[in-house]
């Protein structure tokens, strides 16, 4: 029995748009994916440069503060503990050298005094340029 009388069955077809889409993005990434190909295959020479070592060694200056409060400038003890004397000991480390590095080694149980005057007395030479040295706790 035929209950849809009059009405034609429309034939089914395949829609391709949406096939020629995919299609379509598919072969730009194929190009794409090509020419990059090709870039990674050049022989590229790269050009040589020599790096001139470097003419004088950065002047560093090293103070040593211990537990007690007392100083060491690059290995020599200090009478004078004042902010005076560790700048007057700062200067003659320097010998007239261009902006030192003042590191500082100070004790962990050194007192934070101590190490406020090792900067104080490089603030008042005129060496900016400070840094602390540290260990690692292993």
């Amino acid at each position: 029995m035929n209950f849809q009388r009059g009405k034609r069955h429309e034939e089914l077809e395949m829609n391709l748009v949406p096939l020629i889409d995919v299609l379509l993005v598919i072969i730009i990434f194929l190009v794409v994916s090509a020419t990059f190909s090709r870039t990674s295959e050049l022989q590229i020479n790269l050009p040589t440069a020599e790096a001139n070592t470097p003419q004088e060694k950065p002047l560093t200056i090293e103070v040593g503060v211990d537990a007690n409060g007392k100083y060491i400038v690059n290995g020599k003890g200090l009478a004078d503990s004042s902010v005076a004397g560790i700048g007057a000991a700062l200067q003659a480390a320097a010998s007239g050298g261009k902006e030192p590095t003042i590191i500082i080694n100070a004790d962990a149980k050194a007192t934070h005094q101590s190490v406020i005057d090792v900067m104080e007395a490089s603030r008042v030479a005129g060496y900016t340029h400070i840094t602390f040295a540290t260990q690692s706790g292993q």
